[in-house]
């Protein structure tokens, strides 16, 4: 475990032990969960998760969470995970969230909280609920904005957020902001930028603000969000790569409505990636990328749920077919990996009060979503169209 690491949790120690000092008389309250889910993956000649065509248990999610009250106004959350995904996110245990959630006014039309530590991303509808398998509406989630490469990153910060929540004549108002960083692993590293490619990359901030608006006496829920976050790459000395600096705007419209049996889920987003150096020191890019999905979920039954959802990503809105990309790259790179369009189908079905299981098929055009994200992988990903097949058994306690 890092400084970092060590740092925040002898952080948050401290103010635990702080907290309960000062509320001697209140009963601390704990209250915990867990899930153990695994599953078989099998997908088409791509790089998803495996570099064969071989079906695969890379589909592995444990976990427990936690809730300590220590004060009527002050709780504690935690959660670690271990996860294997394959070639979808890092292999391993971490440290999900660890967080001081602080109450800190209340009244009859307004609620505000202060999140402090490793707190969770509640920016998008899903954000907040994608750690646990039983809460998200499919096993792989759209990836347009549910980036499975960028799943630990998107999941949580280190530092600090702020929740307010107001209700009145016109509806429920929430607004989130939070500033902070997310350590890159190695593996993480790997990941995003390319197996081959040596050195160190490290998130220099992330900062995010959204407000989403409830109609009185309304079943449907708008949102708007912004994000802005910038990465540094070091290049190790050996290699040809250069020094680098990310930088990526996202401005997203969110929108969920639901009804007894069905609901209905749209986020659409514009994502503007800039970054200088890398490939050369005097190397520059700057384009913007569009996506979205539309989901849809029908229960027939309190214990049945199908889905399905059409799910479109672009690189560059300017070069939505991949001419562009094909042509300035010699045809080194295929058009195709300028974009990622999917439709996909599937079922959950709760065999015991426990015990519940999911299943599901991608049907999906092009690799613009698959990672590495700067050094297309060529080799592993040698055609336009290929499929996703998933079964998942989930268990909670």
């Amino acid at each position: 475990m890092n400084t970092k690491y060590c740092r925040l949790i002898k952080t948050l120690c401290t103010a635990f032990i702080l907290c309960s000092v000062l509320a001697p008389t209140h009963a601390a309250e704990i209250q915990w969960q867990g899930f153990i889910a695994q599953g078989l993956i099998k997908t088409t000649d791509d790089s998803f998760v495996e570099f064969n065509d071989d079906i695969s248990a890379h589909l592995t999610e444990v976990g427990i969470n936690t809730r300590f009250r220590l004060a009527p106004a002050l709780r504690v959350a935690a959660q670690v995970v271990y996860l294997d995904g394959g070639n979808r996110y890092p292999h391993g245990a971490r440290l999900d969230y660890l967080f001081i959630d602080w109450n800190f006014y209340s009244s009859l039309d307004w609620q505000a909280n202060l999140y402090l530590g490793r707190f969770k991303n509640q920016h998008w509808l899903y954000s907040a609920t994608r750690d646990v398998p039983f809460t998200r509406p499919s096993i792989v989630l759209p990836q347009s904005v549910y980036f499975d490469a960028f799943r630990d990153i998107a999941v949580s910060s280190d530092g600090a957020a702020f929740q307010a929540r107001h209700s009145n004549a016109y509806g429920d108002f929430t607004f989130n902001w939070s500033y902070g960083i997310t350590p890159i692993s190695d593996q993480q590293h790997r990941i995003l930028l390319g197996r081959d490619v040596l050195g160190k990359t490290s998130q220099n901030y992330d900062h995010k603000a959204s407000l989403y608006w409830q109609p009185e006496l309304s079943r449907i829920n708008l949102g708007v969000s912004l994000i802005e976050t910038g990465f540094s790459y070091k290049k190790q000395s050996e290699q040809n790569y250069t020094n680098a600096e990310f930088s990526v705007q996202r401005f997203m419209l969110h929108m969920g409505y639901q009804q007894e049996h069905w609901e209905l889920a749209l986020e659409v987003q514009q994502e503007r990636l800039q970054f200088d150096g890398f490939f050369a020191p005097s190397f520059s890019q700057d384009h913007l990328g569009q996506a979205g999905y539309l989901l849809f979920q029908y229960r027939p039954t309190v214990n049945w749920r199908w889905f399905s959802f059409i799910d479109y990503s672009v690189n560059n809105k300017d070069d939505r077919h991949g001419k562009h990309i094909a042509a300035d790259s010699a045809g080194q790179i295929p058009d195709y990996f300028a974009y990622q369009h999917t439709v996909a189908s599937g079922f959950n079905v709760d065999l015991t009060a426990k015990l519940s299981l999911s299943a599901e098929v991608h049907w999906v055009k092009g690799v613009g979503r698959l990672s590495p994200i700067i050094v297309p992988d060529r080799v592993n990903n040698p055609t336009e169209y290929w499929q996703l097949y998933a079964l998942q058994l989930m268990y909670r306690f």
